[in-house]
Parts: C-alpha cells; sequence; structure tokens
C-alpha cells in the first residue's frame, strides 16, 4: 500500500474543510470524521488506521471483480499509453469503443442493437428522457413526453434523473419537473395488507394503467423502473408484477425502459435483472458493473425498432458528451465483460454463490426475531427489520434502527448498507463461500449487537 501522507485525523479535517458528502448531514459527518479508506484487494478494504473491511456492498453495486484486477489494471494501462482520449464528435470514432459494442451487443438478447454511451448511470438515465421523447417526436407525436416512474424507485441525482426517481427528499432540494408521474411501489411487506403476493403484484402493477388512463395515453411516453428495487430497499416485486407492467405498456404503447444500473451484468445470476423476471424492456440503462467501477462509464441500450426511427428518420441527434465512449474506459469495459464471460462468473453466482448465500441468509434469519423477510437472488438481497414478523408489523424507527446496524457493521469490520428498514448487501460476483460465510456471519453480529443496544428484545 502506498504510505500515506497524512494521518487519518488530518485526511479528515482536510475532508471536512473541502467536501460535501453524498446523502449525508455534512456538518453531523465533520464531527465524527469520515472513514478514510485507502487499499482495496478482492473483497476486502483497508482504511488509513489498517483496519480490514469486507465489502458487502461490491462500493455501490460497482465493484463486481473485485479489487486490485490486474487484467482491468493492465487495460487501462495499455490505452492510456496508445490513445488516452478522443471523442465521438466531429465524424470520428476509435477502435475500443467499436470492439465495447461488439462485445456487448453479443452478450444483451438480439433485439438490442445501438447503444449512447454516458459517464455514469444518472447520465444515461437523464439521456433517456430526452431520447424517448425525440423518438416520440419522429413518430409525429410529440405531446407523448410524459415519463412515469416509481415512489422510492432511484435513476440518479441529476435534475432529469433525480424527477424521473420516485424520492421525495431529493425533489425538495431544486423542485420537481412538469412531465413526470409516479405510481406506488410494489413492496409487499409493507403495503400488501391481506393480499397474496400474486394479488399484490397485480394491483401494485395496475396503477400503471390506472395512471396512463388518468394523464391521456397519447401523453404518456414511457415507464422507467429498476428490476429490482435498488437504493429503495433491495425491493423484489411479487411474480406477477412485470408481466402485468409488460403487457400495459404494450396496451397503450408506452414504451418499457429498464433501468439495470445496479442489476446488470451478473448481480442475479443472469446477463441482466430483467431476464431473470422476464419482461422485454425497449430500452436499458447501463453502468457500474459495466466497467467494475474501475473508471467512470454508463450508456442507454436502445431496441433495433427505436435505434431504426432514431438513425433513418431522425436526423441530426443533438446531443454527445466530451467523455461519452472515452478509450479508457471502454478498454477497461471489454476486460471486464470479458472476464465475466471467460471466467463464467456469472453461472458460477447462479448455480453457486447465489445459491449458497441465499441459503445462508435464510438458515441464519428466517427464525430471528427482528427479521420479517429476506428477500433476494443470486448476489444480492435485503433483510427487513419487523416488529412483529407475522403481521408484518413495522417498527416506527425502522429507519433508525437500520442506520444503527449499519454502523455497528462497520465496527465489525462490514460493509452494508441500510435503507428505510432493511439492510441491504450485494458483494462482488467473484465472492467464494468463505467470504460469503463473513458476510452473513458479521451481518447476524451487528444485527444482535443492535438488537442488545437498543433494547429491540
Amino acid at each position: 500500500m502506498i504510505a500515506p501522507s497524512h494521518t487519518t485525523k488530518e485526511y479528515q479535517a482536510l475532508d471536512a474543510a473541502h467536501h460535501i458528502h453524498a446523502f449525508l448531514d455534512q456538518k453531523a459527518l465533520n464531527e465524527t470524521g469520515a472513514l478514510v479508506i485507502a487499499k482495496g484487494q478482492g473483497l476486502n478494504l483497508w482504511d488509513t488506521d489498517g483496519k480490514r473491511y469486507l465489502d458487502g456492498m461490491s462500493g455501490l453495486w460497482c465493484t463486481a471483480l473485485g479489487y486490485g484486477r490486474a487484467d482491468l489494471n493492465a487495460a487501462a494501462s495499455r490505452q492510456l499509453q496508445e490513445l488516452p482520449y478522443y471523442n465521438l464528435f466531429f465524424h470520428t470514432t476509435h477502435p475500443r469503443v467499436i470492439e465495447l459494442s461488439e462485445l456487448l451487443f453479443s452478450l444483451l438478447p438480439k433485439h438490442y442493437s445501438h447503444a449512447i454511451y454516458t459517464n455514469s448511470g444518472s447520465e444515461a438515465n437523464e439521456v433517456l428522457i430526452r431520447t424517448v421523447r425525440r423518438y416520440w417526436q419522429i413518430l409525429g407525436k410529440p405531446q407523448k413526453k410524459v415519463m412515469i416512474g416509481r415512489q422510492n424507485g432511484y435513476h440518479g441525482s441529476t435534475l432529469g434523473s433525480a424527477a424521473l426517481g420516485g424520492m421525495g427528499f431529493m425533489h425538495e432540494m431544486g423542485g420537481m419537473l412538469p412531465d413526470f408521474a409516479h405510481i406506488g411501489e410494489p413492496y409487499y411487506f409493507a403495503e400488501g395488507g391481506d393480499l397474496s403476493e400474486e394479488e399484490f403484484g397485480l394491483k401494485a402493477a395496475r396503477e400503471l394503467e390506472t395512471k396512463i388512463l388518468e394523464l391521456g395515453e397519447e401523453n404518456v411516453a414511457a415507464f422507467v423502473a429498476e428490476p429490482f428495487q435498488g437504493a429503495g430497499g433491495m425491493i423484489f416485486p411479487p411474480a406477477s408484477y412485470w408481466p402485468e407492467i409488460q403487457r400495459i405498456c404494450r396496451q397503450y404503447d408506452v414504451l418499457l425502459c429498464a433501468d439495470e444500473v445496479i442489476g446488470g451484468f451478473g448481480r442475479t445470476g443472469e446477463w441482466f435483472a430483467h431476464q431473470h423476471f422476464g419482461f422485454e424492456p425497449d430500452t436499458l440503462t447501463i453502468a457500474k458493473g459495466l466497467t467494475s467501477g474501475y473508471i467512470p462509464m454508463g450508456g442507454l441500450v436502445l431496441s433495433a425498432r427505436m435505434a431504426e426511427v432514431l438513425v433513418q428518420q431522425g436526423g441530426v441527434f443533438a446531443h454527445g458528451l466530451t467523455y461519452a465512449g472515452h478509450p479508457v474506459a471502454a478498454a477497461v469495459a471489454i476486460a471486464n465483460l470479458t472476464a465475466l464471460r471467460d471466467e463464467k462468473i456469472i453461472e458460477t453466482v447462479k448455480f453457486d454463490t447465489g445459491p449458497y448465500l441465499q441459503k445462508l441468509l435464510r438458515e441464519t434469519f428466517a427464525e430471528h426475531p427482528l427479521i420479517g423477510e429476506i428477500q433476494g437472488v443470486g448476489l444480492v438481497a435485503a433483510l427487513q427489520f419487523a416488529e412483529d414478523k407475522a403481521t408484518r408489523k413495522h417498527f416506527a424507527n425502522e429507519n433508525d434502527i437500520a442506520w444503527h446496524c449499519r454502523t455497528v457493521g462497520f465496527d465489525e469490520g462490514l460493509i452494508i448498507r441500510s435503507t428505510l428498514g432493511r439492510m441491504i448487501m450485494a458483494p462482488a460476483l467473484v465472492a467464494s463461500h468463505a467470504e460469503l460465510d463473513e458476510l452473513v456471519e458479521k451481518t447476524r453480529r451487528a444485527v444482535d449487537r443492535s438488537a442488545r443496544e437498543l433494547n429491540l428484545l
């Protein structure tokens, strides 16, 4: 490890002096100091004091191959020497981005044909908004511009992507944009009432039909959602949900757009999460796992049907980003996707490590008095805190309980995340059985310590 040039306290003071962190009360953070991460290898991270943490979140759902992959580092180094930068303006392109697209579309379902590259998932969803509206303009339906998302859905932090998402506290910062609408989330544990999961899945999906009819189908451009809700709590919808959503979109000529920024590239044991849930989106937004987080890159993937309209009838496409299709990012993405494919990592998640993690979580927490639900598939999961699991009664202060548990996890040497009353995890796709054992055992310790420290039992 490169020797730190400052002590931890010095780093924390400098950080407080110059940074505003994401989704935190900066004043409160400054009082305790940020955790300063200095090194990563495999699934492990070390802070500037030398303490080791098991990263149960793959950074931010990013590091599919873990930290320190020599092949990804080498790909970046080679490309930096050959062509460190060029753009996709001025009628130009470059070999790496062409090769990336060739590889990417060999892995995607065959009805997709074109990509618009970005630097992040937020940008990819921002481009999605403009591209969908442009598509309908070309087809002579410019009034079709309302985008429908879901409450508690997350699609990014730019103004447009935040409007598309359904997190009210984000809308309060900067205001809400026109021509965006939201329906409820398919959160059975919280909203299911006396319905069966199948009945609730249909009810939640049919909120979309009600909203389309309320807005006027001639005005609705697209429905955009994550196959499973990521930042909103790793919420997996009932099996009846997505087939009904797809039926509604097709019936009312509304584009179905899947945000695969978190779910894409193997997280569920399929290349893309929509394949696990069995529906066929018109667009995919991608990022994070595309490069294993080693360098920023995202993109919007278009169906051939949409791309043909944009290319053959659309004329000038008035969009561009300085770093879109960046050659170094493309080189790293090629190395990353090649490793996922050739090392059969996604097959391992589907048939080995994914089932192992899901079984281990259920063996450990199914009878735990504070855990009301365990959701997940592959290497993504959520534990739902509950005061009474039989009646699905939530703790009134569930967010505080989960945040406390997350903080205790850090103390135990584990990085997991809390959202409302749920503890969520998404370890690297290369996790071994031993590392998954450590993840679940440290999570159990964090839950049990939280129960004792908060007098919950």
